[in-house]
């Protein structure tokens, strides 16, 4: 998980602390503990970078917003944004 930016307010350190709780923990060490419902994410057994490699290539392509610890309901909300946005281009086109 890369963050990307400073901690500046109370709502940087909520964000951070929820990462932190989420996925460092005693039992992300243990093989196979999963990161999410579906089981998609899970910690593979220590390995080679091949190991690694081709756990990453059975990952999707366009992962699911499981895969940030977002409900489901969030591609939703991401596909109506994007209409919203399309439609608004078109319309100042013309």
């Amino acid at each position: 998980i890369n963050y990307g930016g400073r901690v500046t307010d109370d709502k940087d350190v909520r964000l951070i602390k929820t990462i932190l709780e989420t996925y460092i923990r005693p039992e992300a060490l243990n093989d196979d503990h999963k990161f999410s419902k579906s089981g998609i994410y899970y910690q593979i057994q220590p390995g080679d970078q091949a190991d690694y490699i081709n756990y990453i290539r059975t990952l999707p392509l366009n992962p699911a917003p499981e895969a940030f610890g977002l409900h489901e309901n969030a591609e939703i909300t991401t596909a109506e944004n994007a209409s919203r946005e399309m439609l608004e281009t078109i319309t100042s086109i013309q």
